[in-house]
């Protein structure tokens, strides 16, 4: 059904956190495509053992951020908003890597200020 989402029981990041990045990631990246239709929260819970208000508070948060959009009793789906998201994203990451080419920084160092910005 969803089997890209895994969530590491073993992580620090909730499980909530972790679907909804994992989803969020997804539609950014095109694996999920705008008006893919998500599992029902109960049937994603009852697959990943959950709690149902887990998989709830994931998809209210990723409705928040534009991601995905309810249709009511229809379902909960990849919303366009994402299509935006993505394209604001690679814009931001050709200006990055044009300023990381200007000022002379190696690939490694470019990619370790990244992560070091997305852990703030």
């Amino acid at each position: 059904m969803a089997d890209f989402i895994r969530i590491d029981p073993t992580s620090k990041v909730p499980p909530y956190e972790q679907i909804r990045s994992i989803v969020a990631i997804a539609a950014a990246n095109g694996e999920l495509a705008v008006g893919h239709r998500l599992p029902t929260v109960r049937a994603l819970a009852g697959e990943l053992s959950v709690a149902v208000n887990t998989v709830a508070r994931a998809y209210r948060e990723l409705e928040q951020a534009g991601v995905v959009e309810t249709r009511g009793r229809s379902g909960t789906f990849v919303a366009a908003g994402g299509d935006d998201q993505r394209a604001e994203a690679l814009a931001a990451a050709r200006d990055y890597a044009e300023v990381i080419s200007r000022v002379g920084l190696d690939h490694d160092e470019a990619v370790e200020i990244l992560r070091a910005a997305l852990r703030r």
